[in-house]
């Protein structure tokens, strides 16, 4: 869509059950490609003003079909992701939630939309299906919210699986593996700069110390191309 407020353009996603989304990191990897195919311009370096309701977002082209998405500022007060998790005005960091008749120690990462974390030992002994479903809809998040769960290989290297908003268990979330990252960094479980493994694939991830922003790096490739005809 056309840009706003002086972006290039404007993203908005759907989930599968018809919701509407703040934002997809991988969403805007694939439209960064999508962008270059289309203007013919796959310059390394060049990047996109890209607006979306989680805000102002600047995918940069890399080599090897990587882009990099500058994807802002973490929010981490309960009141921002939404949550009543605590108080308003104060972070959500491992606060114990009850879910399916265990207590779990959360914690509440804004990337423009909502995310709870947990720490896990084994994240491929998670029921997934059962439990997203109860994280997403639990009383505490009145907007619903993603889930991941995280298993710590290294502290340089997570594993990940999500449970997303409106559309449940997914290959992959880049928003998730941001929030996943700050949270292990909240937490002293995780470093900074962080590979985060995901059943769809590997994304880098970097909060940075600097500026307090949060980079995503992955693959954007296509994989096929639809022509349509009509009479």
């Amino acid at each position: 869509l056309p840009g706003q407020d002086g972006t290039d353009y404007t993203m908005r996603i759907f989930n599968s059950d018809g919701s509407e989304p703040e934002m997809c990191g991988n969403g805007i990897r694939c439209l960064a490609r999508f962008l270059t195919d289309l203007e013919g311009d796959a310059t390394i370096g060049k990047s996109y003003r890209i607006h979306t309701l989680a805000g102002l977002m600047v995918p940069r082209l890399e080599e090897n079909e990587q882009v990099t998405v500058d994807m802002g500022l973490p929010q981490l007060l309960a009141a921002q992701i939404p949550t009543t998790l605590g108080s308003p005005d104060d972070k959500v960091i491992e606060q114990p939630l009850e879910v399916d008749g265990k207590f779990w120690l959360v914690t509440c990462v804004s990337m423009g939309n909502p995310h709870c974390i947990t720490f896990v030992e084994d994240a491929s002994a998670i029921a997934l299906s059962s439990l997203g479903n109860q994280f997403e809809r639990h009383p505490v998040f009145p907007q619903r919210t993603n889930t991941e769960f995280i298993q710590v290989i290294r502290p340089d290297y997570l594993k990940m699986r999500v449970w997303e908003r409106g559309a449940g268990a997914t290959l992959a979330c880049g928003t998730g593996a941001c929030a996943s990252v700050v949270a292990g960094v909240l937490t002293n479980k995780c470093d900074r700069i962080c590979t985060v493994e995901l059943p769809g694939g590997c994304l880098k991830i970097h909060w940075s110390h600097d500026d307090g922003r949060v980079y995503m790096t992955g693959p954007a490739k296509k994989c096929f191309l639809e022509v349509t005809f009509s009479k």
